[in-house]
């Protein structure tokens, strides 16, 4: 019965109710994305995001069109990360665009002009500055981070968990904290105020993916 009523849920009340969001990284085994993403949604992520700067642009559409009809079928959200045309290719629900990427109204614009009203924009922001202003330019949810220096993002210095409380107060639409956030700090972060978290090595490099996936969302549901 949840998952019919999940079922009938749009993309904005889906994200704004997604508590894991699980951000790809490849497998240190050599894994495919597919079964990757399988066992992630398997073990409770609400949002796949895929995140691969190696892939050529065949490569993303190929395997965004594949993540997409996954995801579907099992009731999560698939969100591209940077490329608006593929992941409107793909039938993906959404794109996540970063600080360097093309402007979120102009994003905005294009997808008005092909009638896609129901897809999601997500936006990078790494200051409160940043989030009102993507805010007011009418992303549908925003990244609040890096909370702590993570690797993945080795250029930005990590804002701690002051950002996620100022997020909280000044914010109106949904956020997912991320960076650096994994089992040992995962609860820390959702005290400060987030309610959605985005995790990428404390998921997809672990031996056991669904189980990782599995006990970050008992610790934040």
């Amino acid at each position: 019965m949840v998952t019919a009523l999940r079922q009938r849920m749009t993309a904005a009340q889906k994200i704004r109710a997604a508590k894991l969001y699980a951000v790809t990284c490849p497998s240190p085994a050599g894994e495919n994305y597919a079964d990757m993403v399988r066992k992630a949604i398997s073990g409770g992520a609400d949002v796949i995001q895929l995140r691969d700067k190696n892939l050529s642009g065949r490569q993303l559409l190929e395997i965004s069109r594949e993540l997409t009809r996954i995801c579907r079928a099992q009731d999560a959200l698939f969100i591209l990360n940077d490329r608006l045309d593929i992941a409107i290719a793909a039938g993906a629900d959404g794109v996540h665009l970063g600080q360097d990427d093309m402007p979120l109204p102009e994003a905005r614009e294009i997808l008005k002009d092909l009638g896609l009203s129901q897809f999601l924009i997500g936006a990078s922001t790494h200051s409160l500055e940043q989030a009102l202003k993507a805010e007011s330019e009418d992303a549908d949810y925003l990244g609040c981070g890096p909370v702590f220096a993570t690797p993945t993002k080795p250029d930005y210095q990590a804002q701690g968990l002051e950002l996620v409380r100022q997020y909280r107060a000044n914010i109106r639409i949904p956020f997912v904290a991320i960076g650096g956030i994994d089992a040992s700090n995962i609860e820390q972060v959702k005290e400060a105020g987030a309610n959605c978290i985005a995790v990428v090595r404390a998921v997809f490099a672990q031996d056991d993916i669904e189980s990782a996936a599995r006990s970050l969302k008992q610790k934040i549901s």
